[in-house]
């Protein structure tokens, strides 16, 4: 009789006990995902970046394209302001041979 107050004092352990495991089993999962969270975060952060590296390197490559049609086109304007004014002063050179 003596060991029968025993039997609630053993179940109440083994329950315990198991709500323990249950709680360290929450515990480590809780910190699993936080852990991928965190990574997956990183892997976020850092597809963002090389994004942004990667926009600046096309804007960068356009802007010289834009740079390098401006150059031509001015250097494109600049010869036909030159052929314009050499046809004037040919013009000009036979003008005044049909005067002599």
């Amino acid at each position: 009789m003596k060991h029968l107050h025993l039997i609630p004092i053993a179940l109440g352990v083994i329950v315990l006990i198991g709500c323990d495991r249950q709680n360290t089993a929450i515990d480590n999962n809780a910190e699993a995902t936080k852990t991928a969270i965190d990574r997956e975060k990183t892997a976020v952060n850092a597809a963002a970046e090389e994004a942004k590296k990667q926009a600046e390197a096309e804007a960068t490559v356009e802007q010289a394209k834009i740079e390098a049609a401006k150059v031509a086109a001015q250097a494109q304007l600049d010869a036909d302001k030159t052929k314009a004014d050499a046809k004037a002063e040919l013009d000009k050179a036979k003008v005044n041979a049909e005067r002599k």
